[in-house]
């Protein structure tokens, strides 16, 4: 008895799977919904704030945005306007008496004007919006340039500066030649000194820098989604 229920159970079973509706699959992705970055592609930002070795800190967020589309193959992959987030990787301030001030950035996230989201892998390539600066390596880093006239002259100046109140300190306290030379010279050494432990120039990226980023490996993208309005 308990076999013949058993069977028919499984009858009725079967039966309802048969005539129950299909649910419909969700559509595959086809090859024409996705398009690829590729590696080395160079696009063109302006940043959204400020950035300096004297307050930056690694792990500080960068924010930019692309000033001008990037096409290929008369396509548009990434629009203007695109936000473009990344982060401080390293910083290092200029030494008091010798090393340049540096600063190294990642971008890691594109963000399409509908709010389609895109992780990547992007690098400093060039930042022909700033002067005083250039890029020590292919890694992104930027140093800031070197300025041995402009050290060569503050230290002079200093020195200079420091001789003459040290000459006026050296005759008021001796009241003789001797002392005003003496005096000078005292004052000329610390003028100097004071200027060679005075910290070099920092880093500075103003609002509105145009910088260039370089998406280091390919990227897929999702022209169904990039493309779609707002919400």
């Amino acid at each position: 008895m308990r076999i013949l229920v058993a069977s028919l159970l499984l009858a009725a079973l079967a039966a309802a799977a048969q005539t129950a509706p299909a649910v419909p699959a969700a559509p595959a992705k086809t090859d024409a919904n996705l398009l690829v970055i590729p590696a080395g592609t160079k696009v063109p930002l302006a940043l959204k704030h400020a950035i300096s070795t004297k307050s930056a800190r690694e792990g500080d967020p960068v924010y930019a945005q692309t000033n001008f589309p990037v096409v290929l193959n008369d396509r548009i992959l990434i629009p203007a306007g695109t936000y473009v987030q990344g982060k401080i990787s390293r910083v290092q301030r200029a030494g008091r008496v010798k090393g340049r001030a540096e600063m190294l950035m990642h971008f890691t996230t594109l963000i399409f004007p509908n709010g389609y989201t895109v992780l990547l892998p992007g690098a400093l390539d060039q930042i022909p919006g700033t002067e005083n600066t250039k890029m020590k390596d292919e890694e992104g880093t930027i140093q800031q340039a070197g300025q041995k006239g402009k050290d060569a002259g503050q230290i002079a100046t200093a020195a200079g500066e420091g001789a003459e109140g040290g000459a006026i300190v050296g005759a008021v306290a001796s009241r003789s030649t001797g002392g005003t030379l003496a005096g000078a010279g005292a004052g000329a050494a610390l003028g100097a000194a004071i200027a060679m432990l005075s910290r070099g120039n920092d880093v500075r990226l103003e609002a509105g820098t145009t910088v260039e980023m370089i998406i280091q490996r390919e990227v897929t993208l999702d022209v169904s989604r990039a493309s779609a309005p707002a919400k």
